[in-house]
């Protein structure tokens, strides 16, 4: 490998530590073509690399991205995890291998800033995948507003019943009617009704006469009681 290319693996490291959610340093002495590429189509599913880089660049790319942590991990045969998906995900698949093959061991590795510990890997690796706690979280948030909807269904239901029970009894919504009004007094000013339709005697011309035949009654005035009961 030129410089060149030296300088290629370093930028492309350098990029990959940059952007991984976590790293993982591990032990891969012992372990097979086959095997390595059986663990890396299983990492895969958790967007996750598996990749094998010598300690020397690897340490040089570690100074590029701020990684320093990782640096005393990078001894003897080592092989970094880049995660870029779910870290408990790629952890388990990790220890699932180990498991199963006896090789695999995790030697550290780099979180957030500050470094990881076999022990810790180990701990995040028996953690829920990151589907299992979005569905713990959904299901948590939609309880609650269950109840919620549960609740102010009852009490929507509650007030229709007492607003009905309020209209039943005439006291909104259309209700008992209005008591009527009472009809004008029939001999209210007797004396100006029988004066207005007969004209004025003058005293020099003797008694008045008209030539007009008396018209018909008026018609009574119309019961209001009975107009608004209608």
């Amino acid at each position: 490998m030129n410089r060149d290319q030296k300088a290629a693996v370093i930028d492309e490291v350098t990029t990959q530590l940059r952007d991984a959610e976590a790293v993982y340093a591990v032990d891969y002495r012992g372990t097979s073509v086959t095997q390595a590429a059986e663990l890396r189509t299983r990492l895969r599913e958790s967007d996750t690399r598996f990749r094998v880089v010598k300690n020397t660049l690897t340490e040089r790319a570690a100074d590029n991205a701020g990684a320093e942590a990782l640096k005393p991990y990078l001894q003897g045969p080592t092989a970094l995890v880049f995660v870029q998906g779910d870290v408990a995900s790629a952890a388990k698949a990790l220890a699932d291998f180990r498991r199963a093959s006896g090789l695999l061991e995790f030697k550290g590795g780099w979180m957030n800033g500050g470094t990881l510990s076999a022990e810790q890997i180990d701990a995040i690796a028996k953690l829920p995948s990151r589907e299992v706690l979005y569905g713990r979280l959904v299901g948590m948030v939609a309880s609650p507003l269950t109840g919620l909807a549960s609740a102010m269904g009852g009490l929507i239901g509650g007030l229709a019943r007492q607003l009905g029970q309020i209209a039943e009894q005439g006291l909104v919504g259309g209700g008992a009617p209005a008591p009527a009004a009472a009809a004008p007094a029939a001999d209210a000013e007797p004396e100006a009704a029988a004066t207005a339709g007969t004209p004025a005697e003058d005293p020099d011309s003797g008694p008045a006469t008209t030539s007009e035949e008396p018209g018909p009654d008026p018609d009574p005035a119309p019961d209001q009681t009975e107009t608004q009961e209608d």
